[in-house]
Parts: C-alpha cells; sequence; structure tokens
C-alpha cells in the first residue's frame, strides 16, 4: 500500500505517519510546503511542493493508493490563504485523485463547519454554518470531495473535535505555559460548559478505520471525538493538578471577556481568534454513534488524558521550541497581551 499524506510536516501530518509505520505500512509520500524535519525523514518520500500547484500534487500522486488529506491553512491565517488552500487545494487534490484512479482519499475536515449550534450534541447531518473564513472554507473543500464521491471516488470525510498529543502546541501552549510556572489559568465563562476533545492517536486510528474497512461503508461523513469527558472546568483543571503547584482553573463572565478579545483581536494583540473565544464559554461536542457503530470507532484516551499525556511531552520538549511562537500548530501561539496578564495569577 502506497500512502499519500498531505501535511506531512504538520501535528496531524506527522503523527499519522508514524501511526502507518506502526501497522507496518512503509511506502508513505509526504507533500507539504514547510521543510520535513523529524527523524523519519530518511524513510519518507518527501515532496515539498504546494496543494494547490497541480504539477506538484500530481508528482506526488504517481503510484499512489490512497490519501491522507490533512493539509490545511489554519485560522490565524489571512482569509485569502485559507480560502484558497483549504478549497482551491481540496479541489486540485481531489482531482487529481480521481484522474490517478486513487482507492480512496481519505479528507479531514473539521466539527468548525457546524458553526455555532444551538443544541448538542451535533450530528453528522446537522446544518452547517461556517464561523469565520476557516468554517466556510471547511465546508466548500467538502463540497469538492462530495462532487468527486458522486463521481465514484471513495471519499470518508472526518470531522475531528479539536485534537491534541505529541507535536501539538498551538493555542494548548499557553495552558501548559501557565502550569509549569505555577499559575492559576484564567477561563472564558465559568468552564461549566461541556467541551470535546479528542486525542490525535484517536484521530489516527479512525483514519486507519476509513482506509482498512469495506469501502462500501466507509465512503460517507464520521464525527470523531472523544467519548469521556467532563467539564471544561474539570479536564483543563487536569493538567494544572499535574504541574503539581496547587493552582487553579478561575473562570471569568463571559461577555466581557468576548468584547476584549475582540478589540485585542483587532489591533492583533489577542492569543484567541473569532471561534475559539466565542466558542470556548458554551458546550461544544458531537454524537460519535455513527462512527462507533459503522467503524467500530473506540477512542481509548478521554479529554483529562489526552490534555495531561500532550502536557507530558511538552515538558520533555520545551527546549526545541522556547521563545518560538507562530501561527501553526508545532510551534506556541503568541500570548499577545495574555503575557502580561499572566504576572497577576
Amino acid at each position: 500500500m502506497k500512502v499519500l499524506v498531505t501535511g506531512g510536516s504538520g501535528f496531524l501530518g506527522i503523527n499519522m505517519i508514524r501511526y502507518l509505520f506502526n501497522k507496518g505500512i512503509k511506502d508513505i509520500v509526504s507533500l507539504d510546503l514547510a521543510e520535513f524535519d523529524y527523524p523519519e525523514r530518511d524513510k519518507v518520500k518527501i515532496i515539498v511542493g504546494d496543494i494547490r500547484d497541480e504539477n506538484a500534487v500530481n508528482a506526488a500522486m504517481q503510484g499512489v493508493q490512497i490519501v491522507i488529506h490533512t493539509a490545511a491553512a489554519l485560522p490565524l491565517y489571512e482569509k485569502e490563504e485559507i480560502m484558497s488552500t483549504e478549497v482551491k487545494g481540496t479541489q486540485v487534490l481531489v482531482k487529481a485523485a480521481f484522474e490517478h484512479k486513487v482507492d480512496r482519499f481519505v479528507h479531514i475536515s473539521s466539527t468548525a463547519v457546524y458553526g455555532v449550534p444551538d443544541h448538542h450534541p451535533i450530528f453528522e447531518d446537522d446544518k452547517k454554518i461556517g464561523v469565520g473564513y476557516y468554517g466556510e472554507a471547511k465546508i466548500l473543500a467538502e463540497d469538492a470531495c462530495l462532487e468527486y464521491r458522486a463521481k465514484g471516488l471513495c471519499v470518508p470525510i472526518i470531522r475531528p473535535k479539536s485534537f491534541i498529543g505529541p507535536e501539538r502546541l498551538g493555542v494548548f501552549a499557553m495552558l501548559y505555559d501557565w502550569a509549569k510556572d505555577g499559575k492559576n489559568f484564567p477561563m472564558i465563562g465559568s468552564g461549566n460548559n461541556r467541551y470535546q476533545l479528542l486525542d490525535v492517536e484517536d484521530l489516527c486510528e479512525a483514519i486507519y478505520l476509513c482506509m482498512t474497512k469495506d469501502k462500501k461503508i466507509v465512503n460517507d461523513t464520521f464525527n470523531v471525538g472523544a467519548h469521556d469527558f467532563t467539564t471544561m472546568k474539570e479536564d483543563f483543571q487536569a493538567v494544572l493538578t499535574a504541574a503539581g503547584f496547587g493552582k487553579k482553573i478561575i473562570g471569568f463572565p463571559a461577555w466581557p471577556v468576548i468584547v476584549a478579545l475582540k478589540v485585542l483581536e483587532f489591533f492583533k494583540l489577542s492569543p484567541l481568534y473569532q471561534w475559539v473565544y466565542e466558542t470556548a464559554a458554551t458546550d461544544s461536542f458531537v454524537g460519535t454513534d455513527k462512527a462507533e457503530k459503522i467503524l467500530g470507532f473506540k477512542p481509548k484516551f478521554s479529554n483529562k488524558d489526552a490534555l495531561t499525556r500532550n502536557y507530558k511531552w511538552y515538558l520533555e520538549n520545551l527546549h526545541t521550541f522556547q521563545n518560538k511562537s507562530g501561527i501553526s500548530h508545532r510551534v506556541p501561539w503568541s500570548q499577545g497581551i495574555l503575557g502580561l496578564v499572566k504576572h497577576f495569577f
């Protein structure tokens, strides 16, 4: 089996590649704009290229049986970059997969396609209302996949909750940074809302099931998320408890904080983007019954397990990314003005 992983240099990409190696799959191609700077680089065919570039995509697609499409421009990117990467990139990829007679095209979407729903849990047939450019782009990318599913290509679509694990930094790095420094951690709202997460290993398992189960049953759309989760306050507290300083999650009234973050975002001083701060104080969880029943998906990690596992990795690898920041999941996001606020906690 020859597998192409788009976004192979990213957080999900490298975890998926390692997962495939552990399953005995050795013929793997990575297509990514970023350099592949992992220890596995000598075991992977690396193509540094853009998923929007038809020539690069066609070169990467040679002899491939399965495509796992994880590449994406994250919500902190500019609108043009998000729309062209998510939409045009997916269109180029799925078209090439169809023309190269690829066996399956596993598309990693997002629960951002549901926007801010008025009920929970959310199911696969609920209305799609994307929040912000990222949510809108993910809907259009799914539309491109559905077009080629209708033409006969097997296109499993996975909508994961926010996923964490080894190599994941981004917005979660702020929680881990405050925890290691013995600080209380602020939360938008009371923290009594239920916010489902997902361990990246469980996501890799869901993808693998879509690669290996009967094509007739996987050619569908699936929500995936942790099975065991409580409230945001309780789940995030697990990290502060693991840090060992006796610190606590401290809730703040949601609307004043959201208004303040909107202003800070306008001046590029906020570490959070719209979809994060507008949903952080509300329930956010999906029904995973369909994936559990059809795919046999059984997540191993609870929210607490995933958060503390990621925190342990953070501490062990802090020396490799200290004093770095950016807008991808592989580096800490800038804390903006909250880096100053931290001193008062």
